[in-house]
């Protein structure tokens, strides 16, 4: 975005916010203030008050990336991810969680090829599921 004052490095959790202050890498502050919390992706662009606009650039963040032998199997480890109400970013035909050595353990088990890597985390925005665990 080559119209940007400055930008603002968040990870994914600092990324879904209603109201936040915030301070860019050239200094510039503001205050972030949603009737409702938004969901901000590694690229959007926050236009302030004055118009100027501030992109918001995802943090790496420890990941790993997941993929099943063929696209039945990487389907059934994403089941078995959201099972575990794991967050779940879907980059071409590969899965990215953020790193959890019992979830790694777990999905190498399951026949998973398994890499660690830092990059930005975006996952797939939560659905309302209406229903509670018992806890």
């Amino acid at each position: 975005m080559d119209t940007a004052i400055d930008r603002v490095v968040l990870d994914a959790g600092d990324r879904n916010r209603r109201r936040i202050v915030l301070s860019g890498e050239k200094g510039t502050a503001f205050m972030l203030d949603f009737p409702k919390p938004v969901s901000l992706r590694d690229g959007d662009g926050l236009v302030l008050d004055d118009g100027s606009i501030v992109m918001v650039v995802g943090a790496n963040e420890p990941l790993l990336e997941v993929a099943g032998p063929n696209a039945f199997e990487t389907v059934r480890l994403a089941w078995h991810l959201g099972n575990r109400h794991t967050d779940v970013q879907i980059v071409g035909g590969n899965l990215r969680i953020r790193y959890d050595h019992v979830l790694e353990d777990m999905l190498r088990g399951l026949g998973a090829r398994v890499e660690g890597l830092a990059a930005p985390f975006d996952p797939e925005p939560a659905s309302p599921h209406g229903h509670d665990h018992g806890a």
